[in-house]
């Protein structure tokens, strides 16, 4: 199955229409059927959230849960745990709703763009697999190197071998900081591809916080540049039995159009999606 959707779902106001905060969740699954969970990255979250976000959606719909900042080297100052195996632990925990509901889709470890490929980082990519080990894990880089022509089959074998879902971008190329199109499966029960835009510009702009994404994923994809996905796309199902696509490109709230655009594109007809809110009056 193909399964698109986007990251995060509440700053998709196209989807809404008079719809509260605390119903977002209810109203997003009756247009797509995935999300990624990035409230994940900041802080690990309570389990009463996870419980609450899996009671809101549909029976199968699936989430793709962003691993904590603490976890990947994004964490700026201390880390709130004493350990790293309490905080990988505590991780684990806040899955436990996801996994009982059949739910997990998987959860993304998603590199900053300063962890290069060495045999440090290597280890320690090894290091998160053996703590997380069980679950559905993507692995997303950020920095060029791991796919320099003299590392790139390397990476790819090692991710095979390790088990880790490869997580294949679409966005800018904008020097080191930022990887090439790689088309090609690591597991063949799972791939994910990755929508951040195309804002050379904006990619490598100095920044924090909200200013910083503000700028980074302004972009809106035409027609032409998600036509030219398609036919990789089909690629990657055909090595993979579920192709999960999630657009990230949102700072100009493009995000949903083009995960909109793109089912249309293929076609797709999902069944078993959320009643739409206007749905509820009708007969």
């Amino acid at each position: 199955m193909i399964y698109i959707g986007v990251t995060g779902w509440g700053d998709h106001d196209t989807l809404y229409d008079h719809v509260s905060p605390r119903d977002k969740l209810k109203e997003y699954g009756a247009h797509f059927p995935v999300v990624e969970v990035d409230a994940s990255f900041y802080a690990i979250q309570p389990i009463r959230n996870a419980e609450k976000w899996v009671r809101e959606t549909p029976e199968d719909f699936k989430f793709i849960v962003k691993a904590y900042q603490g976890m990947t080297g994004h964490q700026r100052g201390d880390i709130p745990f004493e350990t790293k195996e309490e905080m990988f632990r505590a991780f684990r925990d806040s899955l436990t709703p996801y996994l009982e509901a059949e739910k997990l889709a998987m959860v993304l470890l998603q590199f900053p763009p300063w962890f290069d490929c060495n045999r440090d980082n290597v280890a320690y990519i090894r290091y998160c697999k053996e703590q997380l080990d069980d679950l559905p894990l993507a692995l997303e880089f950020r920095h060029q190197s791991w796919y320099y022509p003299q590392f790139k089959e390397k990476t790819l074998d090692f991710m095979k071998d390790q088990g880790w879902i490869h997580s294949v971008c679409d966005e800018p190329q904008a020097g080191e900081g930022s990887i090439p199109r790689v088309t090609e499966a690591t597991q063949e029960d799972a791939t994910l591809i990755r929508f951040h835009g195309r804002n050379v510009h904006g990619w490598n702009k100095t920044g924090s916080g909200d200013e910083w994404r503000e700028v980074r994923y302004l972009y809106r994809y035409n027609e032409s540049e998600l036509k030219e996905w398609i036919p990789h796309i089909h690629k990657l199902h055909e090595e993979s039995k579920d192709v999960y696509i999630l657009f990230n490109n949102n700072s100009g709230g493009d995000a949903a159009d083009n995960a909109k655009q793109l089912i249309d594109m293929l076609g797709i007809e999902y069944e078993g999606l959320a009643p739409k809110q206007l749905d509820l009056f009708q007969e």
